[in-house]
Formats: structure tokens, sequence, C-alpha cells
């Protein structure tokens, strides 16, 4: 049986069309180039730079979950911490120890890449890298001075997995960052 060969659509034309702080939105014109066709067509994507996802763990195995209201599903989640990589960012990892400390007042002793993905390649570009922060401790009490307001709170490891089963944790992006300490857990030391 053949595989119908596709082909990378050409990129005619990009024009921003929104600036949404945290992200801009673009109209891009592309034409197929397949064979059999030559039409073009416009897709809207989301511009953002990397994000960053935190498993902060403490030496008793508990994990470091933050809860907090999100506007999207406008209710509240239970997450782990995480957020955007900036400009002036040296790299995801530095992000990560920002966010970390930012988000709850915790630190890690040890940090380890887990891995990266796309959060939804149809429309972004950017990657999510995902890291587990080992033997995390507090060391001071974040002060939220935007818009995030945040509830920190220590779970089980092992209950993670109860927890995305009943719809307790929701968001796709954690689940993925569990997804890969599961994936790397043989080479750890939990």
């Amino acid at each position: 049986m053949e595989s119908h060969v596709i082909k990378p659509w050409l990129k005619v034309t990009s024009e921003q069309i929104a600036d949404c702080r945290v992200f801009t939105v673009h109209k891009k014109l592309s034409r197929k180039t397949t064979a059999d066709s030559d039409r073009t067509h416009d897709f809207y994507v989301f511009d953002s730079g990397d994000w960053v996802n935190i498993i902060p763990l403490t030496a008793n195995r508990e994990v470091l979950m933050i809860e907090q209201f999100r506007h999207g599903t406008e209710g509240f989640t239970l997450e782990i911490p995480g957020g955007s990589v900036d400009l002036d960012d040296p790299s995801p990892r530095y992000a990560a120890e920002r966010e970390l400390l930012e988000e709850t007042g915790y630190i890690a002793e040890k940090w380890i890449p887990l891995g990266q993905s796309h959060p939804n390649p149809a429309i972004q570009g950017n990657l999510c890298h995902t890291f587990l922060a080992l033997n995390v401790r507090q060391i001071e009490i974040p002060e939220f001075a935007g818009t995030e307001e945040i509830a920190v709170r220590l779970l089980p490891l092992d209950d993670v997995p109860d927890l995305i089963r009943q719809g307790t944790i929701t968001h796709a992006l954690v689940m993925v960052a569990f997804y890969w300490l599961q994936l790397n857990e043989d080479s750890i030391r939990l």
C-alpha cells in the first residue's frame, strides 16, 4: 500500500494582526505545494516564546503543586509551576529556576531536564521545556504583584495518577510533564 506523499506548505505572506502581551497572532497565507494542487489558504497562528514546566519534589517525595484561577476555563486548576522563557533568560533552565522561586518561594538542590514538547503545533511553534526539581525547599514567601494569585499545595507524588484519573488535574501540559517523568523514571533516583 502506497502512502500519499505530502510536502510542506510554502509561506507566501505573514501579517501580525494582534499583540496580546504574552503572544501575538499572525495571519499567514500559505501555498500548498503538493503536485496535484496549487491552492492557497489563510492560517492563524499564535507566536510566543518557549515555556517551562517544573515538577518540584521534596526530599519526602511530595510534589509541590500550585492552585490558581484560570480565565480560559473560568475556574481553579491544580498545576505545577511554570511560565514563559523571557527574552532576557539565558536558558530554559534559568527560566524554570526563576518561575519556581517567583510562584512558590522554593528553590531546588538539583535540576534534571525531562523533555520538551510542542504545546499545540496546529497553531503554535513554541516549545514547553519540562524539568524535574529535586529536594525543593522554601526560602521565601512569594509576593504576587501582577495578575497572579497562587496557593501552594504539597501532595504525595504517588497520588498524581489518581488526581489525573479523577479529573482534579486537567491541564494538558501538566499531564505531559508527569508523562516525561514516567519515561525518565528508570534513569532518575527519586
